[in-house]
């Protein structure tokens, strides 16, 4: 069998795209059967002025209530950092919850997208569907010819 990226990981939706200047939690991800996840972010422009970060965080229970940020995650995004991409890579996560956070100025808008990338799986192959919000296609040797 064929080994590639796509059959070795899970694709999820973290953050839907969207601008405004309130803090951004997102989706709660259920790390079992992965050994580890990235978290990657999108921005587009950010306002003259802003400053925003990310960081991980994680719970041991799926409700997410007791959410604790993760040491050393936190990165800062600066207003130039403009339409760049920023990945926080979380290996063997302490607690099975995880989500990203994107913290806001609450002044200046940001807009951003994020993904979650999880590895490690303990059972291959990872099947990506569309419930995950995710459309797929694989191609070995495709020949040439109109799309």
């Amino acid at each position: 069998m064929i080994k590639n990226l796509s059959s070795e990981v899970k694709i999820t939706t973290a953050l839907d795209y969207a601008s405004g200047t309130a803090d951004r939690m997102g989706a709660i991800l259920d790390m079992k059967g992965f050994e580890g996840v990235m978290m990657v972010v999108k921005l587009a422009v950010i306002a003259v002025g802003g400053t925003n970060s990310i960081k991980a965080q994680q719970d041991s229970t799926i409700g997410g209530g007791t959410m604790a940020d993760l040491l050393g995650t936190g990165q800062t995004v600066m207003d130039d950092d403009d339409n760049q991409i920023f990945i926080i890579d979380l290996v063997k996560p302490a607690k099975r919850y995880v989500r990203l956070y994107v913290d806001k100025d609450a002044v200046n808008a940001c807009a951003e997208s994020a993904i979650y990338i999880q590895y490690g799986a303990r059972i291959e192959p990872t099947t990506l569907t569309v419930t995950n919000a995710v459309t797929y296609e694989r191609h070995v040797s495709p020949i040439e010819g109109a799309c």
